[in-house]
């Protein structure tokens, strides 16, 4: 990425909480990607795949479970970003897949992520709520100053239209911390092509509405979260921490 581009890109992230990556991947490594994680989610059995009629539609641990995820975010303008956004200690700490299945479809009300994986045998503390188990791995909601040193990259593996469910977000709600205040905030539709990576803060409020019931498109994500810091507060540990740094 060239100053420029680096530039709009980390304020864009600052004043809207999202920016577009056009044409990050090439469709021969998107049709790569599809082949892969569809074998290894239907190979696996966990609850960390989540299905429905025979069709998945979401997984967790997907770090583990289709280990390329762990690496194909490590393009140089992806790099790049996250390296000016989080800093040179930054590291990958979440993976997670997304699909709407043609008639399988779903949707989600607003929302912030706020959420994050962490190892067992934590402590109480009152900055973080306590630990649940989801897919083998506790989950707790983090504190704010957490949240906002993260930064989620979204691979889109398909064209994203109005016919299977685009993402909407509500620019600029990055900035009003773990409320949902989007009444004054421009709505847009991420309509984006294959290829595409979408750079959030997981404090932007989005949604999903349903795809079209005659729709013939998937809406497939890898959805990867990362963070500025390798080490929580109050005795906490990231579930995973996989540097930036790191070949």
């Amino acid at each position: 990425m060239d100053s420029t581009a680096q530039r709009q890109a980390t304020e864009e992230l600052a004043e809207r909480g999202f920016t577009i990556l056009p044409d990050v991947f090439a469709p021969s490594q998107m049709e790569v990607l599809r082949t892969g994680l569809a074998a290894a989610l239907a190979a696996n059995e966990s609850d960390a795949v989540r299905q429905r009629a025979g069709q998945v539609y979401a997984s967790r641990n997907i770090l583990d479970l289709y280990p390329p995820s762990r690496t194909v975010w490590r393009e140089p303008v992806l790099l790049d970003l996250l390296r000016s956004t989080l800093g040179p200690n930054c590291g990958l700490v979440r993976g997670l897949y997304f699909d709407k299945p043609p008639e399988k479809t779903w949707a989600l009300p607003w929302h912030k992520d706020l959420t994050i994986a962490v190892r067992p045998g934590t402590v109480r503390s009152s900055r973080f709520s306590i630990p649940r188990d989801r897919a083998g791995v506790p989950h707790c909601e983090a504190p704010l100053e957490v949240l906002q040193r993260m930064l989620t990259l979204r691979i889109h593996l398909d064209d994203v239209t109005d016919e299977n469910g685009p993402l909407q977000v509500a620019a600029g709600s990055h900035r009003t911390g773990k409320t949902m205040e989007i009444a004054d905030c421009l709505v847009e539709r991420i309509l984006v092509r294959g290829g595409t990576v979408l750079a959030m803060r997981p404090l932007l409020a989005h949604c999903s509405g349903l795809s079209d019931p005659e729709t013939s498109r998937h809406r497939r994500i890898l959805h990867l979260e990362f963070s500025a810091d390798p080490d929580l507060p109050d005795g906490y540990a990231w579930h995973e921490f996989v540097a930036v740094g790191q070949q």
